[in-house]
């Protein structure tokens, strides 16, 4: 072999080991950045959390294997926590009414017929339904009407429409899984359920509980 020969293929070798070594450098740098941006944040927001469990939920989260929680446990755990969240970085003029949603609330459990699901969703069955379920991913065709707490309709619909439940607040998601198809429900959702802190526009005010009136007229899984 040429002495040339063999040196351009050393400098070959060499510029493509670079060229890979720099591949893995940036790869484990944007990794780093990432894990480093994740961390700050969570340090700030949750700074007693436990890392193991951290790093176990994220490996299996990201390599797609079977979770040891169900899905409607982490919804609702992480739902807790963002209303704790919001709860101790409350400002005075929300005291009020997170005050007025817990009397609300209260009087609401006293209702005849009233039933709590897991999530704080207040469920009175109006009609009784025989039909499916849909599923967590599924759709369902409604009949609704929304009201405020003092009985203001802010929304509502005179023709069956159908929504997917990952499109809809969270207490739609968690109840309307529950319902058999045929069923009619009054539901009063709690304002972690629906809109927080944050509110809906001018219609709805931050920390507002909603009450539904819902038919359930088709579901799909």
């Amino acid at each position: 072999m040429s002495r040339y020969l063999f040196l351009s293929l050393c400098v070959f070798f060499s510029i493509a080991q670079a060229a890979e070594k720099t591949q893995e450098n940036e790869a484990h740098d944007l990794a780093y950045s990432l894990g480093a941006s994740l961390g700050e944040r969570l340090r700030l927001e949750v700074p007693d959390l436990q890392l193991q469990a951290l790093i176990e939920g994220l490996q299996q989260a990201y390599q797609g294997k079977p979770l040891a929680l169900k899905d409607e446990q982490i919804e609702q755990i992480l739902t807790e926590h963002e209303a704790q969240t919001a709860l101790q970085s409350t400002p005075p003029q929300s005291e009020a009414a997170l005050e007025k949603e817990h009397r609300f609330l209260a009087e609401e459990k006293t209702r005849p017929g009233v039933r709590e699901l897991a999530d704080g969703i207040l469920l009175t069955e109006l009609t009784p339904g025989t039909g499916a379920k849909a599923g967590p991913n599924g759709k369902v065709q409604v009949l609704y009407v929304g009201r405020l707490p003092d009985g203001t309709v802010f929304d509502q619909n005179t023709q069956p429409q159908w929504f997917s439940l990952d499109s809809v607040i969270s207490g739609w998601r968690s109840a309307l899984q529950n319902m058999p198809v045929g069923a009619k429900w009054r539901l009063v959702i709690p304002s972690a359920q629906a809109y927080g802190a944050d509110g809906a526009g001018d219609l709805i005010e931050p920390f507002t509980p909603l009450v539904f009136e819902v038919e359930l007229r088709g579901a799909t899984s």
